[in-house]
């Protein structure tokens, strides 16, 4: 099929990288990998920072615009579906759902998401964008159980399929390098917000196990970069790498250097960052919070501590640092897991019998 591919909140092509862009360039490359022709639709970014109605009916003026752009393009020649990636209240899709309507083209989501507490003001009227749209929708296709529970609730008839988060597993080594069983890898931004706590939680943690051997490699940068260093600040320098932010190409060697992966994971979506450390042969130590459970199976390739238990959380890290052939064992099975499950190839393959069963424009 020839897809159109849009990504409201941030394109592909963004300049700044983080999840969001991570996952839209990748689910471009399993739908190539599964044959269909792709095509970045919109470079339009519709983000509503703010709640704010000068600043949302502007971005809805760019949207009108951009239809009427895309619409004299596609009566020369339209695509075969609409693909729209990661819809939510603070990004909804107002270009996507008006000309496939009108084009008679299947309109299809990915990562779109519902959350009743966010009906207020301004943001409720773009998650009501929002729901239309994945009512409008032959296909939702939900990466976690979580966001599949909140579009079912808010949009009861809404056509749901599965399709479990993923990376690129080529970039990692067929064999991993052996890194140091002690040193702990911790991959996440430093902004306000959830990151900031994990960061604090983690510190606190740390803190506990100092009678321990460790060492720890933190990549990551942004504006509490300063508030996230004091967190840690009672620890001694020398036992903390502070890389900053390095290219997504050198993830992999960052972490094929350590022996386990550890960051507590407040309000991720699902945690890119889990999968790729488990690539590399890491068992993760995270909490039992948020989308993290869709992404590390509890006992087999990392350890779920209850949410806001430091001392559960610090016991797990020292669990894992004081048993190495337990490690060991994790190690093995976190990298098969994401090998065998969730590869890019295993993404295709999914997604081309889902997208199959959409009947054609």
């Amino acid at each position: 099929m020839r897809i159109a591919f849009y990504a409201p909140l941030k394109s592909p092509n963004h300049p700044v990288v983080s999840g969001d862009r991570q996952m839209a360039r990748m689910l471009v490359k399993a739908l190539e990998h599964g044959g269909h022709s792709v095509e970045l639709a919109s470079e339009l970014r519709f983000y509503i920072r703010q709640p704010e109605q000068k600043g949302f009916d502007a971005l809805k003026i760019e949207a009108r615009e951009e239809v009427a752009r895309l619409a004299k393009l596609w009566d020369r020649g339209k695509p075969d579906l609409w693909f729209s990636y990661h819809p939510y209240y603070k990004a909804p899709d107002l270009i996507g759902p008006e000309l496939a309507s009108a084009f008679g083209v299947p309109y299809v989501t990915a990562e779109a998401s519902y959350s009743r507490r966010r009906n207020a003001g301004v943001w409720a009227d773009a998650q009501a964008l929002v729901a239309r749209a994945v009512e409008q929708a032959a296909l939702n296709i939900c990466f976690t159980q979580r966001d599949r529970r909140g579009l079912t609730d808010a949009i009861p008839d809404a056509a749901l399929g599965m399709l479990p988060p993923f990376i690129d597993t080529s970039v990692f080594r067929e064999t991993p390098a052996r890194g140091c069983p002690t040193r702990l890898v911790t991959i996440a931004m430093m902004r306000p917000g959830d990151k900031a706590e994990s960061y604090r939680m983690l510190a606190q943690a740390l803190g506990s196990i100092g009678h321990l051997p460790w060492t720890m490699s933190v990549v990551g940068d942004g504006p509490a970069r300063d508030e996230v260093k004091a967190q840690f600040a009672g620890l001694p320098a020398d036992r903390i790498e502070w890389l900053g932010a390095i290219e997504p190409a050198a993830v992999p060697d960052v972490l094929s250097s350590g022996g386990i992966y550890v960051w507590p994971g407040y309000g991720e979506a699902y945690g890119i960052a889990y999968l790729e450390a488990q690539a590399a042969g890491l068992p993760v130590v995270a909490q039992d919070v948020a989308g993290v459970p869709e992404v590390v199976r509890e006992g087999q390739t990392g350890f779920l501590t209850p949410p806001g238990d430091v001392a559960a959380f610090a016991s797990a890290i020292e669990r894992l640092l004081a048993r190495n052939d337990e490690r060991t064992i994790m190690s093995v099975k976190a990298r098969r897991f994401i090998l065998e499950e969730r590869s890019l190839g295993a993404a295709a393959a999914r997604l081309v019998e889902l997208l199959q069963k959409i009947p054609a424009s």
